[in-house]
């Protein structure tokens, strides 16, 4: 059966796209780059307290019930659990598997210093595996990232683990979505320079990929107006989407959606900006009406507090406070916008 993502993308490819056909994923892969602290937090009680694993699995199942998100993205072994569980049952999101994970994210891990250096690739998902009982289990989907620090030698691993990745989701017909991040490390570049550079590297990493080994999509950080927009006009067959960053405020990620949307990405798929919110559905629900333009940016912020308080949930901040952009690339255009 095909996916809602499925139909999505066979509308945005054929021209067809409206609003509606915004693609909304809910990274939950956050345990293959942190240990204790990957889970968030329950905020019912005085003061949050931080989920347990099965907790954790708990609120996944009821995000895909809640049937607003296009892909669940989750680690191998959370997969594993949550279909033992029946989550994706009669279900159309998409489950997918963090395929790899660059150590640059690995900030998670209390007291490390991994993202101190340039980043270096790692993988240990098992696509053989995931794909021995697909469809009935596993997926046949993952996202593989990759970043580049305009070094060398580093560069050229990231680059020779791509092409093996590659080679290996061939051999057993496993697709996947391609992340690039940002440098993890200081390279000396300005916010313009730096969406230069990863629109090139893209562009340079996919040059030698045939049709049947390419990504479906891509996700990559909101570096600006410009450098989406650059990428997007730059080749009609690449479908753009963007990571959520940091946490932020609810306004930033209500703000990253519109202007997603807007300067012509296609996707978003959020991690911490869902994972830390006090009523992640209530974010999902108005995330949803953002993308699709029925509610603007900061009226769904004052919406959600408003659910907030229905539910007797605590803010994390205030709304005065939570209605600010505090991410500095959302900033010019937001100002814009208001003019």
């Amino acid at each position: 059966m095909n996916s809602r993502l499925d139909r999505k993308l066979a509308n945005i490819r054929a021209g067809k796209y409206t609003r509606s056909d915004f693609i909304i994923a809910d990274a939950k892969d956050s345990d293959v780059g942190a240990g204790v602290t990957a889970t968030g937090f329950d905020w019912s009680g005085e003061s949050p307290r931080r989920r347990s694993r099965q907790e954790f699995l708990a609120q996944i199942e009821e995000i895909i019930k809640q049937d607003i998100v296009d892909i669940m993205l989750v680690s191998q072994s959370n997969l594993e659990l949550l279909q033992e569980r029946g989550a994706f049952v009669g279900s159309e999101i998409k489950p997918a598997i963090r395929a790899n994970l660059e150590s640059m994210c690995w900030g998670g891990v209390r007291h490390g210093k991994y993202t101190q250096a340039a980043s270096r690739p790692f993988r240990d998902a098992n696509i053989a595996r995931v794909m021995a009982n697909y469809p009935t289990t596993g997926t046949n989907l993952g996202l593989y990232s990759a970043s580049f620090c305009n070094d060398l030698e580093a560069d050229t691993r990231t680059l020779e683990a791509f092409a093996a990745f590659r080679a290996e989701a061939a051999k057993y017909g496993f697709k996947y979505f391609y992340e690039v991040f940002n440098p993890g490390i200081d390279i000396g570049l300005g916010n313009d320079e730096l969406g230069e550079f990863i629109n090139d590297n893209i562009i340079k990493s996919l040059a030698s990929v045939p049709r049947a080994d390419r990504p479906l999509f891509l996700k990559m950080p909101f570096n600006g107006p410009r450098a989406l927009e650059e990428l997007v006009t730059f080749d009609s067959e690449l479908v753009v989407g963007v990571l959520g960053g940091g946490a932020g405020t609810t306004r930033d990620t209500f703000e990253l959606v519109y202007q997603a949307e807007r300067y012509g990405a296609r996707l978003a798929l959020f991690g911490r900006k869902i994972n830390l919110a006090e009523a992640p559905l209530g974010l999902l629900f108005l995330m949803r009406q953002v993308a699709d333009g029925t509610v603007e940016p900061e009226e769904a912020v004052r919406a959600y507090h408003g659910e907030l308080q229905r539910h007797g949930l605590r803010p994390a901040r205030p709304l005065e406070d939570d209605r600010k952009i505090t991410e500095e690339v959302l900033k010019p255009a937001a100002k814009l916008k208001a003019v």
